[in-house]
């Protein structure tokens, strides 16, 4: 397949050149079998499984029988914590459990060529020639997003853009901070769901080339 070619910007929004993109990582194949298991995968080990209900026998009181097996006309009960009474334990309730497992990392790798290939069909895939930042001011960090039209002011609230750069500055991650619809990050650290999640993603040439170098 002939290599995809895509235009670079500056901060300044405008074109600063042009890119091709690995022919093997940006294939334009997306394998929705498997950026449905990343997903799915991603999701569940990400669950806390925490919900947790108590079974009679770890119900508080109830101890004594409420009253004798015969001769009342009532019921046999043995213990006021019974799951039939109010109060009592609860059966087959939910208890704290592991959600997590495994996902072979050639369905990651693939997941996440995936979501990158849907991402430049979509027309939705910005390169950034660099994104340093010379001061932490988040106005200044919002001009950019300006530059590039991603601002949001007549957009939908939901959303969103990520920024994968080479490596995080502390000017970059105070800067974005304190904007709501961008979320930054490596780009060697990132994921299928992260990708999948935002509308726009952002990534400065080093970062696409640390990405690549990583999922060839």
């Amino acid at each position: 397949m002939e290599a995809i070619t895509v235009p670079i910007y500056n901060l300044e929004g405008k074109k600063a050149g042009t890119l091709k993109l690995n022919a093997s990582v940006f294939d334009g194949n997306v394998n929705e079998g498997a950026v449905h298991q990343a997903i799915i995968g991603y999701r569940a080990n990400n669950r806390r499984g925490l919900a947790s209900t108590k079974t009679r026998g770890e119900v508080s009181g109830g101890g004594k029988k409420p009253w004798k097996q015969k001769g009342t006309g009532r019921a046999r009960v043995g213990s006021i914590r019974s799951p039939l009474w109010r109060h009592g334990g609860v059966i087959f309730g939910p208890h704290p459990r592991d959600f997590s497992y495994n996902i072979p990392q050639k369905i990651k790798d693939l997941a996440l060529k995936s979501t990158l290939n849907a991402k430049v069909k979509e027309d939705n895939f910005i390169i950034l020639d660099n994104f340093s930042l010379n001061t932490h001011k988040t106005k200044d960090a919002l001009k950019i997003f300006e530059n590039l039209k991603l601002n949001p002011k007549k957009l939908t609230s939901s959303y969103s853009v990520l920024v994968l750069v080479e490596k995080t500055g502390n000017n970059e991650k105070r800067a974005l901070r304190n904007i709501n619809f961008v979320n930054l990050n490596k780009a060697t650290d990132t994921n299928p769901y992260e990708v999948l999640s935002h509308h726009k993603l952002v990534i400065t040439k080093d970062g696409l080339d640390k990405l690549t170098e990583r999922l060839l």
